[in-house]
């Protein structure tokens, strides 16, 4: 097959989508089929990207829902488009966030074979086409087949959609996930508490650094924060100073699994609903996650079995949690060996294959 997949966000950048991109690609090309990368001229370039991403218009990052995004414009970036879905002729075209300008709009609007497109937890219509609910319908219709990584994230639209709906969680690294080493510098005895992702006010590091530094009353405890954002220097100034020794901000990190491997417990604090990308990227390293009780980790996670749910404002409850892992070894442990069993089947030469399958239901040969 020749597949493309349009994009604001570049197969570089940090987050849940590039990560499903790079991953889907490169397992997609193991398999013997040609993938390109469509996405702004603005992103972090990837290592894989000389040949494989093709960048039109001007990306510009924008404040938007809480986060930032990528929004890509100039003069010329439709016919850009067009241009590229003329000269590459895709078997199929696959939009990431699909309601979301502009990039995937266009490609909704220019695309002339089959289009399927893939629904993320943050990826809502925008303003524009929430007042013109005839132009969302137009670009819902367009859809030969609609994916999204968990039911909630379809919200709203789910009743609109007149394509095939189907739930695919987010596939991860198993191989390399597994293979991670504790770090030395942090392997000292301490319970190592991870929180990865972007610091937004959505993924609820607040609500995690209450919650330590009511478990560093009790426990000994070190939190380690993996990500960066807009709101990092806030998170930062949150902090009470007797714990301030006691936390790692490490900022950005293009490979995470040796951090996986050092944390004693992995913790998610969405405050909405979400994917699963942190959890199973948890679980494939063996370790017990505790989430966030919301739409979509649910779907991931279940209860008592590969960790636990918490109430995602109850920073009373979140401590409780860790402390309860931190002093029941057996239970952690637990957690992650069914966690670990859990993320094979969302390993990425499974979830491949399962996308690759639902091309062909829309009639794309290869």
């Amino acid at each position: 097959m020749r597949i493309g997949i349009v994009s604001e966000d570049a197969p570089g950048d940090v987050g849940a989508i590039p990560a499903q991109i790079r991953s889907f690609a490169r397992e997609a090309r193991r398999l013997g089929h040609q993938v390109k990368v469509v996405t702004g001229d603005g992103g972090a370039p990837g290592a894989d990207e000389p040949d494989d991403v093709i960048r039109v218009g001007t990306s510009r990052t924008l404040l938007r829902g809480g986060g930032l995004a990528r929004a890509s414009g100039g003069l010329g970036v439709g016919a850009a488009l067009r241009e590229v879905f003329a000269r590459e002729r895709f078997d199929v075209v696959h939009v990431h966030a699909p309601l979301t300008p502009v990039l995937p709009l266009l490609a909704l609007h220019h695309a002339t074979g089959p289009v399927v497109g893939t629904f993320h937890a943050h990826a809502r219509p925008g303003l524009m086409l929430r007042a013109a609910r005839g132009m969302m319908q137009r670009y819902l219709d367009r859809l030969d087949a609609a994916v999204a990584v968990s039911r909630a994230c379809l919200g709203r639209v789910e009743g609109q959609l007149r394509a095939d709906v189907r739930i695919i969680p987010g596939g991860v690294d198993l191989e390399r996930l597994s293979r991670g080493q504790r770090l030395r510098r942090l392997d000292d005895g301490r319970f190592n508490v991870l929180w990865v992702g972007r610091v937004e006010r959505r993924n609820g590091l607040d609500v995690m650094l209450r919650a330590f530094h009511r478990a560093w009353r009790q426990i000994d405890v070190r939190l380690v924060v993996v990500g960066d954002g807009p709101h990092l220097r806030r998170a930062r100034a949150l902090l009470p100073a007797d714990v301030s020794e006691d936390v790692t901000f490490a900022g950005r990190v293009d490979d995470l699994a040796d951090w996986y491997a050092t944390a004693d417990v992995v913790c998610s604090t969405a405050q909405g609903p979400s994917g699963g990308a942190t959890l199973l990227e948890g679980m494939a390293a063996g370790r017990p996650v505790l989430a966030s009780d919301v739409e979509g980790y649910r779907d991931v996670l279940q209860h008592g079995r590969e960790g636990e749910l918490v109430a995602p404002q109850d920073d009373a409850a979140w401590a409780r949690a860790l402390v309860r892992l931190a002093r029941e070894p057996v239970r952690a442990a637990a957690y992650g060996e069914r966690g670990r069993a859990t993320a094979q089947r969302h390993a990425w030469p499974v979830v491949a294959r399962e996308l690759l399958g639902l091309y062909r239901t829309v009639g794309v040969r290869g």
